[in-house]
């Protein structure tokens, strides 16, 4: 009986902390945080899947952790901070992934520059730049010529704005629709200034997430190790076992995981970098 209230009580703590990290996650319904967050980092996963992901993780280490340390309310945060993995994960990736399509926008666009002035109306250059432009934008903009075919190329440029989901693909993009749609002899000069904006922004961010990495690796490990460590105090029969078996010890981990889980959430906030609105996303259809 033990066992299975413990295991109830998990999973509820568990699905409240997959509703928070949904949440926090900065599509199925198109437009919400956590679906531009998902979409953003690559990921197929819907936001129903995401948290099930979460709550799965979370049932799974706490099972595990009670088996190990024999007190379910030690294994309490410990299962906790590995609920949180696929998020750091996932997080980790859409980071790689927008950075470098933002690395990769400042030669795109000299490309494009060069392109026009070859000779070539922008919807040939942006189609030159699907083939031999630099790599995240090749993967992106794969499907450029069938869609500028079919659906033309102001749609073709919204539907590839929607899949990258990145502030600053958005306003490039927004640009492109603008140039495509009312050309002139300034589009080139346009593009090149965009293209020295857009390489400041990038040196600004690798230069902020450069020096808040080890920052953030050492806020991660205070929270995290206190944990293992009761975890292997109280993996044998003993004193430890004993006296957070009980209610005292009970309170004394309530407190201790209250006091760990304020902290690290103090800790994110203070050290999180703002996300750029998407104030331009969804404009070009409008426009």
């Amino acid at each position: 009986m033990r066992l299975v209230a413990a295991l109830a009580s998990g999973a509820a703590v568990g699905l409240a902390v997959a509703l928070l990290l949904g949440g926090f996650a900065p599509r199925v319904r198109r437009g919400s945080r956590l679906a531009d967050w998902l979409v953003q980092a690559g990921s197929t996963l819907t936001p129903v899947r995401f948290r099930l992901l979460t709550l799965g993780v979370f049932v799974g280490a706490f099972a595990t952790f009670t088996a190990v340390a024999g007190v379910w309310t030690v294994a309490l945060v410990p299962a906790v901070a590995a609920s949180l993995v696929p998020r750091a994960y996932l997080g980790r990736a859409r980071e790689r992934r927008l950075l470098e399509v933002q690395r990769a926008w400042p030669d795109g666009l000299r490309d494009l520059v060069a392109s026009i002035a070859a000779g070539m109306s922008l919807q040939r250059a942006i189609e030159t730049m699907a083939r031999t432009g630099p790599e995240p934008l090749r993967r992106a903009f794969g499907r450029f010529p069938l869609l500028a075919r079919t659906v033309g190329v102001p749609a073709a440029l919204e539907a590839i704005r929607e899949e990258l989901a990145d502030p600053t693909s958005d306003r490039v993009i927004e640009v492109l629709i603008i140039a495509h749609r009312r050309g002139g002899s300034l589009v080139p000069e346009i593009l090149r200034d965009l293209a020295a904006a857009t390489t400041r922004d990038v040196w600004a961010s690798e230069e902020i997430a450069t020096q808040s990495l080890e920052q953030k690796i050492n806020a991660r490990a205070v929270f995290v190790l206190p944990w293992i460590v009761l975890v292997a105090l109280t993996a044998r029969q003993g004193a430890f076992r004993d006296f957070y078996g009980t209610r005292l010890g009970g309170l004394v981990i309530a407190v201790g995981g209250l006091m760990s889980l304020l902290g690290i959430v103090i800790v994110s906030r203070l050290g999180r970098e703002p996300d750029e609105p998407r104030v331009l996303a969804g404009r070009g259809a409008d426009s």
